[in-house]
């Protein structure tokens, strides 16, 4: 389970504080949160994502001031998810480079064992939405990608936390050319994971007052 839970971690950390930005600033993908193996993630595709988790927030804390504590605990939301949505598409192209393939009948099994673990379906739901940032309705393909993981260290004679699997994913990075939207950050290939860019205007909108709008 502790594997587990690293990896999930790792696939919904968060990374660095930042408002959501609903405009692009990357004028070769205009509209675009990021370019991943050429196809776009939009800002409304990652909007969807954040507003799930928020749904699912507020359906789980119905209190305000819960409500209230659970997005401040969250307050990093929409960069984490982009990070999230980036890192997803890389394992599973590091994952399909080495021949690992998830089947249906392995994700139920892991669910299944985790819900007996956790106390029930909806307690599981709750925990990856609290631990993890992961709405209801994405659990199944964050235990694919946990599964994806899991295999593709297995099939490098490895774990998740060595070298020789970051570098696997790193040359999945290379091949997928993520590009970030500058206001997003930028995308480290050698650790696969998203960067803060240097943007002092950024901070001081922030400082002013403005929001995340997720």
């Amino acid at each position: 389970m502790h594997r587990r839970r690293r990896t999930a971690l790792l696939l919904s950390a968060a990374i660095a504080a930042a408002p959501l930005l609903t405009a692009c600033g990357n004028d070769a993908h205009p509209g675009a949160a990021a370019v991943v193996g050429g196809q776009r993630i939009t800002v409304a595709q990652l909007e969807t994502r954040v507003n799930e988790v928020r749904e699912a927030q507020r359906a789980a804390v119905p209190d305000e001031d819960q409500y209230a504590q659970a997005i401040a605990k969250t307050g990093t939301l929409a960069r984490d998810t982009l990070h999230s949505m980036v890192l997803d598409q890389v394992l599973h192209r590091a994952a399909e480079d080495a021949g690992v393939t998830v089947t249906r009948k392995e994700i139920q099994e892991m669910r299944t064992g985790l819900e007996q673990q956790a106390g029930g379906a909806k307690a599981l739901e709750t925990t990856w939405l609290q631990r993890y940032g992961i709405a209801p309705e994405r659990l199944d393909e964050n235990l694919r990608l946990q599964l994806e993981a899991q295999k593709l260290a297995a099939t490098l004679g490895t774990d998740t936390s060595t070298a020789e699997f970051w570098q696997a994913l790193s040359a999945a990075s290379k091949k997928l050319d993520v590009d970030l939207n500058p206001r997003y950050g930028t995308w480290d290939v050698d650790k696969s994971s998203r960067v803060d860019a240097k943007t002092p205007w950024v901070r001081e909108v922030t400082a002013a007052g403005t929001q995340e709008t997720a």
